[in-house]
């Protein structure tokens, strides 16, 4: 592919990308016209203050929420699918999504009628303080666990196999704690795994926002590595990479990409399974330097489009967003295996 019709393609990414985020505004239970909307973005006053009210405070906020997840899981899942050499991986494969539900369960399950009232009720499934801190540190405590693993491993392979194993223990120790809840606890936890991005909001977008933005200064940063590890670890040594700091680097902005959008948004799946083949189909190229930006633009528009099918213009009934990313997300990792173009990257 030349260099003009890359160019022109990511314009055209762009474009769609302005697109699906107009959509994803005007996407709701209340139908606002397109001028009232640009009203709003452009001028400080006027207008009808319920519809500012709405799109300033609930849709923005969602919309900004989108953009970080779709960035995040998809550079996450694309790491994840080059360091380990295979096209299923995404960024939960370390289990790291697993821990912070660990987590959330440890709250919601364990904790009682309290931390339901505090958590659910008063903030919101995803909107807590309390459940977001409880995510995180299940997260933090299995990337701390897989870290400690990959400096005495020397194979990606065995890596893998722990972090499969690892996420299934979690979610064994979740099921348990599931089993012996009463319902109303079980019901709780359920909506958290249905994954929101309404509830991410004020200071925790913020947090949220800085989190992402290191997560993909480290995998931008990790491009090069990540060309030489595509070839084999063989040829990464014999480039003068060292492959145990390379794979370091590339875990911890993987954990920290999909530990703090499943703390802040709940799980959220196929989109960083899905994007980066995408991304490498749209392009035709395996560079990380072209792929890494090609993954948050396919990304982000991706789960916006997610979202707007989500809250459907007019619906009253509101969709979880992971349930709308399994049905997007697996016809689509299906049509990719069956051209199997994008798989022999990999081979």
């Amino acid at each position: 592919m030349t260099e003009g019709l890359r160019k022109w393609r990511f314009a055209g990414l762009v474009l769609l990308l302005f697109l699906a985020l107009l959509l994803d505004l005007s996407a709701g239970s209340v139908r606002i016209p397109l001028r009232e909307m640009v009203r709003i973005f452009f001028s400080s006053s006027g207008g009808n203050d319920t519809w500012r009210f709405i799109v300033e405070q609930i849709r923005l906020p969602k919309a900004c929420a989108a953009v970080m997840a779709g960035c995040g899981l998809s550079v996450g899942g694309l790491q994840m699918q080059t360091l380990f050499r295979n096209p299923l991986a995404d960024p939960g494969i370390l289990g790291i999504t697993a821990g912070a539900s660990l987590g959330v369960a440890a709250v919601m399950l364990a904790g009682g009628s309290i931390a339901t009232i505090y958590a659910i009720k008063e903030l919101g499934v995803t909107g807590s303080w309390l459940i977001t801190v409880a995510a995180c540190t299940g997260a933090g405590l299995v990337m701390l666990l897989v870290l400690a693993l990959s400096a005495r491993l020397r194979d990606n392979v065995v890596m893998l196999i722990i972090g499969l194993m690892l996420g299934s223990v979690t979610l064994a120790i979740t099921s348990i704690w599931q089993y012996f809840s009463n319902p109303q606890d079980v019901k709780e936890y359920l909506l958290w795994t249905f994954g929101s991005l309404g509830g991410v909001t004020g200071m925790q977008l913020f947090i949220l926002a800085v989190m992402v933005l290191i997560g993909l200064a480290a995998a931008f940063l990790s491009s090069k590595m990540l060309d030489a590890l595509l070839l084999g670890e063989n040829y990464a040594r014999s480039m003068g990479l060292t492959v145990r700091r390379a794979r370091l680097v590339i875990i911890c902005s993987t954990s920290l990409l999909a530990g703090s959008i499943t703390a802040f948004c709940g799980p959220i799946g196929f989109i960083g399974l899905a994007v980066p083949h995408l991304a490498r189909g749209f392009f035709n190229t395996a560079s990380h330097r072209i792929l890494m930006p090609a993954c948050c633009l396919i990304g982000t528009i991706l789960l916006l489009l997610c979202d707007s099918i989500a809250q459907w213009p007019g619906s009253q009934t509101v969709l979880p967003i992971n349930i709308v990313t399994s049905l997007v997300g697996a016809p689509t990792v299906i049509f990719l295996l069956l051209r199997k173009k994008n798989i022999n990257a990999y081979r």
